[in-house]
């Protein structure tokens, strides 16, 4: 199984042209984006959303 991230806007970045070879991969580089921020404090219109997706052969 393979995996990548996709912007919910359906634009395209460096993040969403990679290909991971399992979910915790894509999970661990979300992570490092946006594990910074707390969920009280956090201003989302400012960054895009993800979503980890299952490519299928």
């Amino acid at each position: 199984m393979k995996f990548h991230i996709a912007r919910h806007d359906g634009e395209q970045d460096e993040i969403t042209s990679q290909i991971f070879d399992n979910f915790d991969d894509a999970y661990d580089l979300l992570e490092e984006i946006y594990g910074d921020m707390c969920c009280s404090d956090a201003d989302y219109e400012d960054r895009p959303y993800y979503e980890i997706i299952e490519l299928k052969n």
